[in-house]
């Protein structure tokens, strides 16, 4: 798989094969595979009854939730029209600046999911020597997701750079 920037100020993810577009399948998988609650819960619960958690769980955490449920079906329907179009096999698909805020946020909700999940702790202390093979696809996966965040925040989300 292969990522660049585009002249238009997106990003173009070329796949090379149908595993290709099973890594990218895992962003909405891995997102909702939380083990314990669902974003917007775990966020809720960060905040004390005393800074007004009880309202932000009541008020805030239902708007929220669907937000992200939205922006993971928004990542998923774009990927599986990328696949049809592709008929399964190698090609494109296309994050524009309009679409890059529900991207990056589903990229963000797949990592800490996985990072709820396994436990992987900071990058510097992280030994995958004995691991086992889902662990190790788990943490391939959520530097793959890493990755492509960077080159969102890099290309898209930043100042245009195309010519005025």
């Amino acid at each position: 798989m292969k990522a660049m920037p585009t002249l238009e100020g997106g990003l173009r993810i070329d796949t090379e094969n149908f595993n290709d577009w099973g890594i990218l399948r895992s962003i909405v998988v891995d997102a909702n595979d939380a083990t314990t609650h669902d974003l917007a819960s775990r966020m809720g619960a960060l905040l004390s009854e005393e800074a007004g958690g009880e309202d932000w769980q009541e008020y805030i955490v239902p708007d929220l939730r669907e937000g992200f449920h939205d922006e993971l079906a928004q990542v998923g329907a774009a990927i599986e029209s990328a696949i049809h179009i592709a008929d399964s096999g190698p090609g494109p698909i296309w994050i524009n600046r309009d679409e890059v805020f529900p991207w990056y946020s589903a990229l963000n909700q797949a990592r800490l999911a996985l990072e709820e999940r396994y436990h992987f702790g900071p990058a510097e202390t992280i030994s995958l020597e004995g691991n086992d093979p889902v662990r190790r696809s788990a943490f391939m996966r959520s530097k793959f997701y890493c990755a492509i965040q960077c080159l969102l925040l890099d290309h898209v989300m930043g100042p245009s750079k195309a010519p005025q």
